[in-house]
């Protein structure tokens, strides 16, 4: 998944834009529950609000029938938070009855950086929707996230610069037990990620995630530590995918993976945008490719700069 582009798809249905005001007619229009809707306005010109958009959207389409709603950009997102979108949604919830996955800010460079998307608690959009089975979020400015219980959610997605602790914590303590995937960005601290090894203990341990089988804690510039942590972490013996990809990972993280528990039962290791060495790379290959890991170490083109005095700079994959 990148930001490069929006979302081509959502719970296994093609993305289609709901047209926006000044834009073509709605006639011709797919079936309801055939695409995963992705409802927008233009986050700098447009004199429609989100929720106006919405309401086109809800008197044209049946809502009853809709499967997956992606919301793009809302109006000045990098000053305003998502409240009137969340509302509106919420305040849609008895006809929404087939809603199975929200990603909410699905917003490319051009209309808003990840690190300016205003966004605030998002929990009461899992309270409104029991039935959802996927929820995904992008950006962490003001985001919250207080601990919920949903019972049927399968995967959980935050794409964050910069993803704020107490998130992060709110998160770790969600009584998730369907939850089968969970991908969280954390980013910088420049850009407000400043969750700790320690705010992550909970998802080494995996006990409140009984169900998890992908788990991707990336993105970060702590990701050597959490690629030590993950050596002797209980919920690695029971994943099939783990991604610690996008961050600052260097040999030391790597050979602590190397050195840890047992990675041959995985399906997928993926560590692409890493700053590994061609000797460790290789090492790791011949480690786990034998026995029908995928390993998908990318390209080595991760960022690096080097001051006059020596000082080397690393970066995350995505940052503002």
């Amino acid at each position: 998944m990148t930001i490069g582009n929006h979302l081509a798809e959502l719970h296994g249905l093609p993305a289609h834009d709901f047209p926006q005001a000044d834009e073509r007619s709605t006639d011709g229009l797919p079936a309801a529950d055939s695409v995963a809707w992705r409802i927008s306005v233009d986050s700098y010109e447009s004199e429609e609000e989100w929720d106006d958009a919405f309401a086109r959207f809800a008197g044209t389409i049946d809502l009853s029938q809709v499967r997956a709603i992606i919301v793009g950009a809302w109006s000045d997102a990098y000053d305003s938070g998502p409240e009137p979108v969340l509302e509106a949604l919420i305040g849609a919830r008895e006809k929404l009855t087939a809603l199975r996955a929200v990603f909410l800010g699905d917003m490319v460079m051009e209309e808003c950086e990840i690190s300016w998307i205003n966004q605030g608690n998002v929990s009461p959009l899992l309270d409104a929707f029991p039935e959802l089975r996927e929820f995904g979020v992008r950006g962490g400015t003001g985001l919250t996230f207080p601990a919920v219980r949903h019972e049927r959610l399968q995967t959980l997605v935050v794409e964050t610069g910069g993803l704020p602790a107490e998130a992060v914590r709110g998160i770790a303590a969600s009584d998730l037990p369907a939850l089968e995937q969970l991908d969280l960005w954390l980013g910088t601290s420049d850009y407000g990620g400043d969750a700790s090894l320690t705010d992550l203990e909970p998802f080494f341990a995996g006990t409140r995630l009984s169900s998890l089988r992908h788990l991707a804690l990336r993105n970060s510039e702590i990701q050597d530590e959490i690629a030590t942590a993950m050596a002797s972490a209980p919920v690695v013996a029971r994943l099939e995918v783990l991604d610690l990809s996008m961050g600052v990972l260097t040999d030391d993280g790597a050979t602590a993976i190397l050195a840890g528990q047992p990675l041959t039962h995985l399906k997928k290791l993926d560590l692409h945008h890493n700053y590994l060495s061609a000797a460790v790379r290789t090492r790791l290959r011949d480690s786990l490719v034998p026995a029908g890991v995928e390993v998908d170490l990318g390209a080595d083109d991760a960022d690096e700069d080097t001051e006059d005095d020596g000082t080397v700079w690393r970066y995350v994959a995505v940052g503002e």
